[in-house]
């Protein structure tokens, strides 16, 4: 008799605890998302600032504003540090409906490029392959070799195939040909100034020092003077001294 009424006990309290949980349940989102749905509809806020802040903490100030973060992409960006966001739209101090997504761009960091290989290229030849790989030619050291051909690149400062920082400049060791071998100097005079420092390292050689003299007949900039002369010989890698035309003295 006693065991009877302990199973109808237990089957009654089943069914009682499977309601009281669902109760629970719906005040629970009654609470959370049905009633703030309700009191906020129709309602505005202002979306905050984000841009600058990691990732997760923009989203922790965005969903305290009523509004729901997104991830729109990532993009390179050397600004920003990896994981930071660069870009929210809406934007901020906008006014729009509570719920409404803010779309963040997150910063993937800066672009990284691959090194190309220089070795057995001719200088000229170096600086285009950087360039054309978001890089920059760095300083040039010579010295002399006797199986690679003069003005060809020994080496170079960073190995071929590194992942680098785009702009970055690459350093490169010149060989300058045999330690006996000397070259005949280009000559840069009634040319800018830039067009002889292409010259010069196109021929293995480099801007020196550069002096100033004031000249009416000339453009500014342009070459007057050069030491050692065209035509002398010297080793590549070394300097040639120049003199620039100007209009006026020079204030010290």
């Amino acid at each position: 008799m006693i065991k009877e009424k302990n199973k109808r006990l237990r089957k009654s309290i089943k069914p009682l605890g499977i309601i009281i949980f669902l109760g629970i349940v719906l005040v629970l989102l009654l609470d959370t998302v049905v009633i703030p749905m309700y009191v906020q509809k129709g309602k505005t806020t202002r979306v905050p600032e984000v841009i600058g802040l990691p990732v997760e903490q923009a989203k922790v100030k965005i969903k305290s504003a009523g509004l729901e973060p997104k991830e729109a992409e990532y993009k390179t960006d050397k600004r920003y540090e990896v994981g930071t966001v660069t870009l929210q739209n809406p934007p901020a101090d906008s006014e729009v409906k509570y719920g409404r997504g803010v779309y963040l761009t997150v910063s993937g960091g800066e672009e990284l490029v691959e090194v190309p290989n220089l070795r057995g290229k001719s200088v000229r030849e170096a600086a285009f392959n950087l360039e054309r790989s978001g890089l920059r030619l760095g300083a040039i050291v010579y010295e002399p070799s006797e199986e690679i051909f003069a003005n060809t690149i020994i080496r170079q400062e960073i190995a071929p195939n590194r992942k680098v920082r785009s702009g970055n400049r690459i350093d490169l060791v010149v060989s300058q040909g045999r330690s006996t071998d000397t070259h005949s100097v280009p000559d840069v005079t009634l040319k800018t100034l830039s067009e002889a420092e292409k010259i010069l390292m196109d021929n293995g050689f480099r801007v020196g020092k550069i002096c100033y003299q004031v000249n009416l007949d000339l453009i500014p900039n342009t070459v007057l003077e050069q030491v050692p002369q065209a035509g002398d010989f010297m080793k590549l890698g070394q300097s040639i001294d120049i003199t620039i035309a100007q209009k006026t003295e020079r204030n010290n």
